[in-house]
């Protein structure tokens, strides 16, 4: 999935809170059984008003079954009920993040062979409210994300059809690393600020902003400023790395969120230095 169409993906799909229909592969059918192993896994119904729970669940496995497909066959076989999003099954969506054993991954990438004897732990991405059994309210991720306008702003002197936005392979290398964000939302879970400050901007939603002000043919770095530069933008970061361990793309939002402090320090000596260059930009 590219880049411009990633902000929708957690959303998008399989919203499991019903009869599932079609589903992930269940794992009879992924290979033959080698054994069962206890799944935890937490629910919680907001309408019943009880607190979240653990509920367990014997399931068989074998050598390709994935955490996902566990989840799919509890629901097919044991539990209609059980919520949780899934889509591309291929690490591609970034629907499917949970916390396995207390570590933020995304279920479809991760084998329940690697859990074995047990037990797996599943519960709901931390640092998200919980909306029902595993499925969170990416809302307020949405809002940040959509707050550094994580789109190219084209230079309205340059036509858009125009070889003034063509671009060469290096320019391309500048902002391609970033732009492999599929917003799984893994380091949301994984950094701590993100759990103390509710309202810090975050991994991903800064490093769309770098992704796009690397972009030689965007020109919304002024647009994008303000926002990195306020209280709740860039600066509670305190580069404990979390983040970076946790995606499943090799992203490094970590070293994102480094770059665009030293870019707004930069413009802070720019307006200091030219104060009427600075207050045009």
């Amino acid at each position: 999935m590219s880049d411009e169409n990633a902000c929708g993906a957690s959303c998008s799909g399989g919203c499991q809170d019903g009869a599932s229909g079609t589903s992930a592969q269940t794992p009879a059918a992924a290979s033959t059984v080698l054994g069962t192993i206890t799944v935890e896994v937490q629910r919680y119904r907001p309408d019943t008003g009880a607190a979240p729970y653990l509920q367990q669940f014997e399931v068989p496995w074998g050598q390709d079954t994935s955490v996902l497909d566990a989840l799919t066959w509890i629901k097919d076989n044991l539990d209609s009920s059980l919520a949780f999003r899934w889509s591309c099954q291929m690490a591609i969506c970034g629907s499917c993040g949970f916390m396995l054993n207390g570590v933020p991954r995304l279920g479809c990438e991760h084998f329940v062979r690697d859990y074995a004897p047990g037990p797996l732990r599943v519960e709901p991405l931390e640092n998200f409210a919980v909306e029902r059994d595993l499925v969170v309210d990416l809302e307020p991720f949405m809002g940040k994300l959509a707050a550094v306008t994580p789109y190219l702003v084209p230079d309205p002197d340059v036509p858009l059809a125009g070889p003034g936005n063509l671009q060469t392979p290096e320019q391309m290398l500048a902002y391609h690393d970033y732009a492999m964000c599929i917003n799984c939302l893994l380091c949301y879970s994984a950094c701590p600020q993100v759990g103390l400050a509710t309202d810090f901007l975050g991994p991903a939603a800064v490093t769309a902003a770098v992704r796009y002000n690397r972009d030689s043919r965007d020109h919304g770095d002024a647009v994008r400023l303000p926002i990195l530069d306020s209280a709740d933008g860039l600066w509670p970061c305190t580069f404990v790395g979390a983040c970076s361990t946790a995606c499943p793309k090799g992203v490094d939002p970590a070293a994102a969120i480094q770059q665009a402090k030293a870019s707004v320090a930069a413009s802070w000596a720019f307006e200091f230095v030219l104060p009427h260059h600075g207050a045009d930009r």
